[in-house]
């Protein structure tokens, strides 16, 4: 079961990574909020279909048999979808929000996008398990199917591209489309102006980064710890039963502590930030490497850097995408961005797959062979220090660029 989990996760994650090229210039097109309102429903729907095939599944109803035999490509196949729609979400926000926030304040909007994702982390771990326990695995997909229908009402009703589409002002942001009145131009254009900007790709560079570091930890972790509990005895600690509620507070501490600093500090530059928080994921990872099997330390590690990792993410693809991209060519630029994010993450899921020991089980369904030894885990740590590396250095090159109003990105 691990490796039909991995396949599909592996699927899904491509799928969300490439999305961003066809997603970035339609939300440019479209606006955010039809963008908004396409993904949830896309979601929604999709979480429903994966619903009811658990059901079928479980209740051996319609379709069970072609379930049974073909379970891995059919969900495969859902959850890329589901991927696909949700690949909408980090665009059409912060396609939304250009408008409304000035390059000074921004800072405070990548705090607040850092949060979003720690929130979402949260549910996803502890949300998810209680509603599997309590009310059983189809439930999984269907509350949260539910919950996205109530925003999407919401969203249709309040959500307006820019502040004059509310009855307000529209105002110069001082990003780098400000002032550009010429006619917009063509998708083409826009990826060849954004490939060839030293300073975006050098951001998706370093979030590529962030995909394979973010995921190292916050999947992995509870992997390790499982497979290595009888010895380590992981599973029992507070940080393991409370992974989802530690890993949002890290987030949110991480995304408000980059944003107050990135905008009152460093005058609303964002690569001083991500230079720091690779610094901090950077020793970290190197002390993980002497100390990944002293159980106190690893649970304290794996929360600095969670906090760090989505602080910069916050930092990076929430804001800076806005400042270089400007706020006309925005979808574009955090498709190219998170697109490399999640490029990252599926780099490290084939990685892992062949560094780290895989799940054994005995016949009674205990765990044994090498994944329950820590040693065979050396390059879980390991694998982090170069990446983190490439990233602090990358950051650092950063350290003075601020968005050129009217330079449309290109620049």
């Amino acid at each position: 079961m691990w490796t039909e989990r991995k396949t599909i996760f592996f699927w899904g994650t491509l799928v969300y990574g490439f999305a961003f090229i066809v997603n970035g210039p339609l939300t440019d097109r479209i606006g955010g909020r039809r963008a908004i309102l396409t993904g949830t429903a896309g979601v929604v729907s999709m979480n429903g279909f994966m619903g009811l095939a658990t059901w079928s599944l479980l209740t051996r109803g319609p379709g069970f048999e072609l379930l049974s035999g073909h379970f891995v490509p059919i969900f495969s196949f859902l959850y890329a979808l589901n991927m696909y729609f949700q690949s909408f979400g980090a665009v059409a926000v912060v396609k939304v929000n250009a408008p409304w926030f000035h390059v000074r304040e921004r800072g405070v909007f990548g705090a607040i996008f850092g949060i979003l994702i720690s929130l979402g982390v949260y549910f996803a771990f502890d949300w998810s398990y209680f509603v599997l326990k309590g009310l059983g695995l189809i439930w999984v997909f269907a509350v949260p199917a539910m919950l996205l229908g109530i925003l999407w009402v919401i969203d249709f009703i309040m959500v307006r591209d820019t502040p004059s589409g509310a009855g307000l002002f529209d105002f110069n942001t001082g990003d780098a489309t400000s002032g550009d009145t010429g006619p917009r131009k063509s998708v083409v254009q826009v990826f060849s102006m954004m490939l060839r900007n030293p300073i975006i790709m050098t951001i998706a560079l370093v979030e590529f980064c962030s995909g394979f570091l973010r995921q190292s930890i916050m999947q992995w972790y509870r992997t390790y710890a499982a497979q290595t509990d009888e010895i380590l005895g992981l599973v029992d600690t507070f940080i393991f039963q409370n992974w989802g509620l530690l890993l949002c507070v890290a987030g949110i501490l991480g995304g408000m502590v980059a944003g107050i600093i990135s905008d009152h500090v460093f005058q609303s530059r964002r690569g001083p930030v991500a230079a720091l928080l690779y610094g901090v994921m950077l020793v970290s990872a190197a002390v993980l490497i002497f100390a990944y099997d002293v159980p106190w330390i690893v649970g304290v590690l794996v929360i600095v850097m969670s906090a760090a990792v989505i602080g910069c993410h916050g930092m990076l693809s929430g804001t800076a995408s806005m400042d270089f991209g400007g706020a006309k060519n925005v979808g574009v630029a955090v498709g190219i961005i998170d697109g490399f994010v999640y490029l990252g993450t599926a780099v490290m899921s084939i990685t892992y797959g062949q560094i780290l020991p895989q799940e054994a089980l005995d016949a009674c369904g205990n765990l044994v062979g090498a994944a329950t030894d820590p040693a065979n885990w050396i390059w879980w740590p390991v694998s982090m220090v170069p990446l983190a590396l490439i990233g602090v250095t990358l950051a650092s090159r950063l350290w003075n660029a601020k968005p050129k109003p009217g330079s449309s990105g290109g620049h």
